[in-house]
């Protein structure tokens, strides 16, 4: 065997003040009450939440605070993320320290989650790092998940656990949980995904396994989330299969296939293409949204009835027992409209900014 232990931090988070506080108190007490976790793991953007105004260079002062908390508790720390300010452009990077508080290296998010996450520059280097007599460890940001390539890349560079600090707070959750499910499986390996609470996200974190079996699922509120992992799983699986079964990663490595896609093939880009830009959706539809169309500027506006009150105003009899029955009154033709013909449905709701980057 070779075991490690995590901590996973689903913390209730403030999206417009600083969490460090609260972050600082909740990993004191997770490692007094768990004092053999060797690694902890907080959630995207954990720190100040998804304002970009929040953005300071590294090595920064929440860099700083960051490696004290990982020195004094002499564990590995992996700061879920910061907005990081360099040359005049604003990355989403996460840090990871040792031990001794050192930072051993830093990620920048590669897929921003466009167009909601604006003003946010792609990161271009893939990050994995190695904890002495344990093994290899992978670093993914919240939307890189939605892109394949990026796992498959950290296990093609020996990756055996990817470690990815979400800020999901948006309908796509349970999306989010397949794909933990099939990065896990595909890629033979561990995937952590540590999710916020509150401004943070809506929970549900996720510790997937190499089979792609889930070992435990958060609720929606905070949580503290301990738990060990045996790095040989992943090395059985990828010798012998996927409980004995596919060898993705041999198969994948032993493939032929000139895949076309990732080529600057103009062939296999028309129809990408004419997919349009990437830009906020507008909705599909005004209807039940429309204004009402105001009258014509020359004409009156239709005056009501008044009631009349006076004394010799008659009032409706009841009818005589022997006079004969009153015809019904027929129905009212169909109102005329000018809604014009029935239009589609309105589209779902866009949510807003996926206060992450989700």
């Amino acid at each position: 065997m070779t075991p490690f232990a995590i901590g996973g931090l689903q913390l209730e988070l403030s999206g417009t003040q600083s969490n460090l506080p609260h972050m600082e108190a909740r990993l004191d007490h997770l490692m007094s009450v768990f004092p053999w976790v060797q690694m902890v793991v907080f959630s995207e953007l954990a720190a100040f939440g998804a304002s970009t105004k929040h953005a300071q260079p590294l090595p920064g002062p929440a860099e700083g605070d960051f490696q004290a908390m990982a020195a004094r508790h002499q564990i590995w720390l992996i700061n879920g993320s910061v907005f990081e300010l360099h040359d005049g452009k604003i990355y989403n990077t996460t840090s990871v320290l040792d031990p001794v508080g050192r930072v051993v290296t830093r990620y920048r998010k590669m897929f921003p989650f466009r167009p909601y996450e604006a003003n946010v520059e792609s990161g271009h280097e893939f990050c994995v790092f190695d904890v002495p007599d344990v093994g290899r460890f992978g670093l993914s940001i919240c939307y890189d998940m939605w892109f394949p390539e990026t796992s498959r890349t950290l296990a093609a560079m020996g990756a055996e656990v990817i470690l990815h600090p979400t800020m999901t707070t948006t309908i796509d959750r349970d999306s989010e949980l397949a794909i933990s499910r099939a990065t896990a499986v595909t890629n033979q390996c561990f995937f952590i995904d540590i999710n916020g609470a509150r401004d943070g996200g809506n929970g549900r974190s996720a510790i997937v396994a190499p089979a792609g079996e889930v070992l435990y699922l958060a609720g929606h509120s905070e949580e503290l989330i301990p738990f060990e992992i045996d790095l040989d799983r992943v090395r059985r699986s990828r010798e012998f299969g996927v409980r004995g079964l596919g060898q993705p990663l041999k198969s994948f490595r032993d493939c032929r296939v000139d895949f076309r896609v990732y080529k600057d093939d103009p062939s296999m880009r028309g129809y990408l293409n004419s997919l349009g830009p990437l830009a906020l959706p507008a909705r599909g539809s005004r209807a039940g949204i429309r204004p009402a169309a105001a009258p014509p500027a020359d004409s009156a506006a239709p005056q009501p009835a008044s009631p009349d009150f006076s004394a010799d105003s008659a009032a409706p009899q009841p009818a005589s027992p022997d006079s004969p029955a009153e015809t019904a009154p027929s129905p009212p033709p169909d109102r005329p409209t000018d809604a014009g013909p029935a239009s589609a449905p309105p589209t779902a709701y866009q949510p807003a900014a996926k206060e992450t980057s989700a």
